[in-house]
């Protein structure tokens, strides 16, 4: 019997939309394709998740790859994409409902130390019973420790447990460890038919 489930933050509670984020700045396509390339997809943001590195070390060496006209950018890019929070529609009103029908809710989420600074912004943060983040514990998904650190965490089982992310590799990660999960597309209805198969009281 399902009696927990466990949530991936960004593009699936809230979004995290690299895109739209740089398009908040006044930056020609080429300049955006070198933020995307250079911050977004960069190691060092990496390493902010696996918090090896703070966000003022990997502003330093983002911006030593970058030209000067984009150095403030990078800055609010790393420090305030959070500014304003955007929920996914339909996460707030499905984790509320579990919640009241008696379900344990905790977030699982590849984050830099900065996270906490953030969470109590997002709507749905009131309905978690606890919050695992990966730069705390220097651990992320997919790595199989992850897991069994939140399964100790939470005290939980993960076959009463189960995984709402939108990374299928972070997904395999999961069921590989004993905890079903399922991949997450921007569609708040096939969660709901999905927990509903596993026997989970959640609207249709």
């Amino acid at each position: 019997m399902i009696k927990n489930i466990v949530f991936d933050m960004g593009g699936v509670i809230i979004r995290f939309d690299r895109h739209l984020f740089i398009s908040r700045f006044d930056v020609s396509p080429e300049d955006e394709k070198l933020l995307e390339t250079e911050l977004f997809t960069s190691i060092e943001w990496a390493q902010m998740d696996r918090g090896s590195i703070t966000e003022k070390e990997a502003e330093q060496s983002i911006c030593a790859r970058l030209p000067g006209r984009l150095h403030d950018v990078a800055h609010k890019l790393i420090t305030m994409w959070d500014r304003p929070i955007l929920p996914v529609d339909g996460m707030e009103d499905l984790i509320r409902e579990l919640h009241e029908n008696g379900y344990k809710i905790y977030l699982l989420s590849n984050a830099s130390v900065r996270q906490p600074e953030y969470w109590a912004r997002v709507p749905a943060a009131r309905y978690f019973d606890d919050t695992l983040v990966s730069a705390a514990i220097r651990l992320v998904k997919p790595q199989p420790e992850i897991y069994v650190c939140a399964y100790n965490r939470f005290n939980i089982r993960p076959e009463e447990s189960v995984f709402i992310d939108d990374n299928p590799w972070n997904c395999e990660a999961s069921q590989c460890t004993g905890m079903r999960a399922f991949v997450f597309h921007n569609d708040a209805g096939a969660v709901r038919r999905f927990l509903r198969s596993l026997g989970v009281r959640v609207n249709a």
